[in-house]
């Protein structure tokens, strides 16, 4: 997509300066700011709604690697087509959105979704995810290489992409 333009670039200076952080205090980095919904709906958590999108695990390079090559490939047309404004203004509702989903999958009263109310949720998947939607949404003709291979239609590969996270 070109050079990284002014909100991708802060986007992905702020995860890796966390990420470096977590390197060293890790479980004061993922536990102050790493959302769960018990520590949102008990102790009033609210900020973590926010900074779990910028906390990684330092023991999975691949999640960052992978979280900001996304945010660079999707994030750079979508901020040269909205402004830098509307991009920002978007990646927080598609994050913080998701981070509200898991607090409310959290809440449903079955077995398998009841252990996530102690859970910690990290990573900025939720509104890369966000990103991904509204790139295959906006240039549904432009083609991707799947696996550094196939090339595929970006509306085939979002729905491909979208199908692999919910399995």
């Amino acid at each position: 997509p070109g050079g990284m333009t002014p909100a991708v670039r802060a986007i992905i200076y702020a995860n890796i300066a966390v990420f470096v952080v977590t390197l060293f205090v890790p479980d004061l980095v993922v536990g102050a700011f790493g959302l769960s919904p018990a520590g949102l709906l008990r102790q009033f958590r609210v900020w973590t709604l926010v900074t779990y999108l910028f906390v990684h695990s330092p023991t999975q390079l691949s999640h960052i690697v992978f979280n900001m090559l996304a945010v660079w490939m999707f994030g750079v047309d979508l901020e040269r087509r909205w402004g830098t404004r509307g991009f920002v203004r978007y990646y927080f509702i598609t994050g913080v959105g998701a981070g509200l989903s898991m607090v409310l999958v959290s809440l449903l009263p079955f077995d398998s979704t009841r252990a996530t109310f102690e859970s910690v949720t990290i990573g900025a998947s939720g509104a890369v995810y966000g990103l991904l939607m509204a790139w295959g949404l906006l240039f549904p003709h432009r083609e991707i290489l799947f696996m550094m291979i196939f090339p595929l239609k970006a509306r085939v590969y979002v729905l491909l992409m979208g199908a692999l996270a919910f399995l």
